[in-house]
Order: C-alpha cells, then structure tokens, then sequence
C-alpha cells in the first residue's frame, strides 16, 4: 500500500465488538484473566494498551519497520536509545542537534560513563576520524535543528556498519512522510511525535522504529520497565493526527518554500536556511534522501543585536511565539533562549546559532497571510 493509505489504514481494523471506525481509547490500567497468565494478549497498561499497539504498528509501517513503539515523550524515547548502552561506549553525535538531546546527552548520560564527540557530520571522513574501539552508536539528526543542515545517512550507515555500531536517525524535522532512514541503512528511526505526527499541538509523545529484533526486544524491556510509556489518549491522538500527515506536510513544504524565498530577498534578513535552495551545501543529499524540503526555515537578522531578535518575535502575530514545531499553526522561535538555551554560548556559536537566529515553524496557513505577517514583523 501507499503512504496515504497505510496512515490511515495500517495497525488500525474496525472495534470488533461495536464496528467503531477509530479505534478505541482504552482507557484501563489492567485486564481481567481467566486464570494467572491466562490472558488475551493484555495483562498491564505499562506493558500493552490496544490503543498503544495501533499507534505503535501504524508507525512501524510508516518508517517501512519490522516493530514500532511508543513513548510518553520524545525524550523518552531518546532515553530509552540510549540506555541500550554500557559505561564506557562511546557515541558520535552531529553537533547542530536539538538542545534537550545534547542535554541528555552531556548531563545525564556521561556521568554514567558513557561518552560523546560532537561533530557537522559533513562529510564521512569527519566522522571516521572520531571512531574508537568503544563506539557502538552514531547519531544523526537530519535535517538538524535550527540549522537546517544535511547529514547522508547512507553514508552514515556505511560507516555505523563497517564499524560494528548502530545508526540512529531523530527523523522529527522531516517526518515518515518525506524520509526514510531505516530504507537507508538507519538502525532505529525516532521521533518527537509531539511535532508532525500529532501535528496539533495537542499531546507529547515519543515513537521510534527499528527493523532489528534484537534492538527491539531490549528497547521494549526498557520501555516496560522504566514505564516512560504515554497515555491511551495521547495515542488515540496521535492516530488521529496521522492520518492527515501527508496532507499537512505537502502544505508545510509549499509554504516553507515561498516564506524561504521571500526571507531571501529581504533587506532586513541576511542568511537564510533551507535545504530547498540550490545553493544549500545539503541541497543535492535533500533531493536525494528526501521527497521534499521540509516545513521548517531559520534566518539569520543583518543585525546583529539581540534586541532586533525579540523585536521581531513580539512582533509577529500569525507566528506566535513558542517552543515546539509541526503544529498546523506557525510558530516562531529564537533557539539561543528557547530551545537550545541548554547548550554552552561557546558550543551554539561553532553550529552558527546565534543571538539573531530566529527559526520558524511554517503551519498550514494561507502563505499570503503568513508573509504579510513576516514582512511587519521585519518592518
């Protein structure tokens, strides 16, 4: 089956009992049992919840995965990644990532003795020239966040293959709809599904996708016994947010391509990033590994005064301002405060974010209307 349909149709059959065309939002803890450990495949909410198992095979089939599962957050799933490794592995990571990965990362998970090296990810050589004997995970993130750079994750797994480690791919930023790690060698894909595939702004979840048995069964050990799991309603949620996911994203894209083009051209805007422009360094890797460009955007001001920054956030109305992405409505952000106020000022400026970057979450809006409100934000 297609895209559309496996969103709409896959893991999801009609209720047996009632014939209800949505599936149901079982709402229980536990399961009654005819005897101990005679049960219909659901014992404990943490364990299984129906609604859970829907959310988690239409994922699975959407990433073109054996197994999918869900979490209460996408930093739950981030956790659960990472504790498949043991003190002393090593992790490469791209260095433009999201400010709450590189938090895990750095404050969480090195005091157990696990370590990291932050690097562009721009070529393959970058990235072999930090392997160890130690490293058993390489994680990309792509496009990356707020930059908006290119990582080949075919290369990528070459390298994560010829090395004995396992390639991660945080797919948030582009959604199943427009890329497919696992088809490139990824190891496991995951997902904020708080952003693009809820795409409401109305629940905080984690899914992730492998195609390894293995890798699943332990993820799934974990994610049952540390209990990071989410609610049957934010699966519910996400169910109904993905059946228009491929919808939505052809309306983020047009969009985010006439916003890119107009910021472009502006006196008041001096870089632009997005991978659609030809002149993008990832331009040609984004044609390839993806079906389009994204709906995301990120400028840099002419100024370079942090003022003119806030000015334009406080300004723009149809853009509001606030953390998170992928909604149906537009968001506008400044990453150096918001969303990446967690990395060292030293380590935002060798990715490029600084005081007057500001990203954009491009919504479904009418595009005439979101431009207008760009251009008085900038006035």
């Amino acid at each position: 089956m297609k895209f559309a349909t496996r969103a709409i149709h896959a893991g999801q059959e009609p209720d047996p009992s009632t014939g209800a065309i949505m599936v149901p939002v079982y709402q229980t803890s536990t399961y009654v049992q005819d005897g101990p450990g005679a049960h219909k495949g659901y014992e404990y909410a943490r364990t299984q919840n129906p609604t859970r198992t829907a959310l988690e095979a239409n994922i699975a089939s959407l990433e073109n995965a054996r197994y999918g599962l869900a979490f209460a957050s996408g930093m739950a799933a981030i956790d659960a990644i990472v504790k498949l490794l043991n003190p002393g592995d090593h992790v490469i990571s791209t260095s433009d990532l999201y400010g709450g990965t590189y938090r895990i990362f750095t404050k969480v998970f090195r005091k157990y003795g696990i370590s990291f090296d932050f690097t562009p990810m721009s070529s393959p050589e970058e990235v072999e020239a930090l392997l160890k004997p130690s490293t058993k995970m390489i994680w990309v993130e792509t496009p990356t966040n707020p930059m908006l750079n290119i990582i080949d994750i075919a290369a990528m797994a070459a390298i994560a293959k010829s090395s004995g480690a396992w390639l991660v791919v945080d797919n948030t930023f582009a959604s199943p709809y427009l890329q497919s790690p696992i088809d490139l060698g990824a190891d496991i894909a995951v997902h904020s599904a708080t952003k693009y595939i809820g795409g409401h702004s109305d629940l905080i979840s984690g899914v992730l996708a492998t195609s390894n048995e293995t890798l699943y069964a332990d993820l799934k050990f974990l994610q049952n016994s540390c209990g990071a799991v989410p609610g049957p309603q934010d699966c519910f949620l996400a169910l109904r947010g993905i059946k228009t996911l491929h919808i939505r994203m052809d309306r983020h894209c047009s969009n985010a391509a006439e916003i890119a083009n107009f910021l472009k051209d502006h006196p008041a805007v001096g870089d632009v990033f997005w991978p659609g422009f030809k002149d993008h360094p990832g331009h040609e890797i984004a044609k390839r590994q993806m079906r389009n460009f994204g709906g995301m955007v990120s400028f840099r001001l002419r100024s370079d005064r942090m003022e003119d920054a806030e000015r334009v956030l406080k300004r723009s109305k149809l853009f509001a301002c606030a953390e998170s992405l992928g909604g149906v409505e537009s968001l506008i952000g400044h990453p150096a405060t918001m969303t990446h106020g967690s990395i060292p000022a030293e380590e935002r400026a060798k990715t490029g974010v600084t005081d007057t970057l500001i990203r954009l979450s491009v919504g479904i809006e009418d595009s005439i209307d979101l431009i207008a409100d760009l251009e008085y934000a900038l006035a």
